[in-house]
């Protein structure tokens, strides 16, 4: 084995290691991470789907102010606007 490969799998070992393992848990403490498949399950749970769209970025904007001054999420803030909306329509 050349010196340039056992150098390349000593690098593929090293970012295999730093990939493969967790965060210590002095660093998670007290927090919850939830994984992409676990959240995705929570949502159907709760009966959510996702609902992409695409909105001009000073409506985007606007959104993202309400719901920080409201402190909700933004989901909830398109929610709510959605909903209020079609309740008049």
């Amino acid at each position: 084995m050349k010196k340039t490969d056992l150098e390349k799998a000593k690098a593929l070992k090293l970012m295999g290691d730093l990939h493969g393992n967790a965060a210590p848990s002095r660093f998670a403490s007290g927090s919850s991470v939830m994984t992409r498949r676990e959240r995705r399950s929570l949502d159907q749970q709760q009966g959510l789907i996702p609902f992409a769209v695409k909105l001009d970025e000073k409506l985007a904007e606007r959104v993202r102010q309400l719901a920080t001054a409201r402190h909700i999420t933004i989901d909830a803030m398109v929610s709510e606007l959605l909903t209020n909306s079609l309740e008049k329509a």
